[in-house]
């Protein structure tokens, strides 16, 4: 009976923590035309996973986040647009699968780092194939690296903490 509890509980847990990220996501499009700050520069996609995969140590639940955010966002607030979409939900994708491969051999930041960068790779080649953009990036390259600095390295000192 014990176990039971333990896993209602830790399955409402779970269900908590994706329902806030996921009503996270659907408002960044609101609160960046609200605030006239484009919060979309900063990979909220990503943040949003990151910390999924940090508070919920199941990785199952990494996938399930990497394909929901994206898909719940476009349904809800009808962005990203469905093509990119597809390129989201890949990008995301890549990042926990990489993140799972590399995670007990390199650790957590090399990991993640590694991840997050594959993730991008990935996106913009699908984006190439898919959207075919005249301007292929649109958020300035080193502003996607410091993001990808400074996410990589607050996701590795909470690895670590616990």
């Amino acid at each position: 009976m014990g176990v039971t509890i333990s896993k209602t509980r830790s399955s409402a847990r779970v269900m908590l923590i994706d329902a806030v990220l996921l009503a996270f996501i659907c408002a960044v499009p609101a609160l960046s035309h609200v605030f006239a700050i484009p919060f979309y520069k900063l990979n909220p996609m990503a943040m949003c996973l990151l910390a999924g995969m940090l508070l919920v140590r199941w990785k199952g639940n990494g996938y399930l986040l990497a394909v929901l955010l994206p898909v719940v966002s476009m349904l809800v607030s009808g962005m990203p647009v469905p093509a990119v979409c597809v390129c989201m939900v890949t990008e995301l994708l890549t990042v926990v699968g990489v993140y799972d491969l590399l995670e007990r051999r390199a650790g957590a930041f090399v990991s993640i780092l590694a991840a997050l960068l594959s993730g991008k790779v990935v996106f913009y080649l699908l984006k190439t194939v898919l959207v075919a953009p005249a301007v292929l990036i649109g958020t300035n390259v080193w502003l996607q690296l410091a993001v990808i600095a400074v996410f990589g390295a607050l996701f590795a000192m909470i690895k670590r903490r616990r």
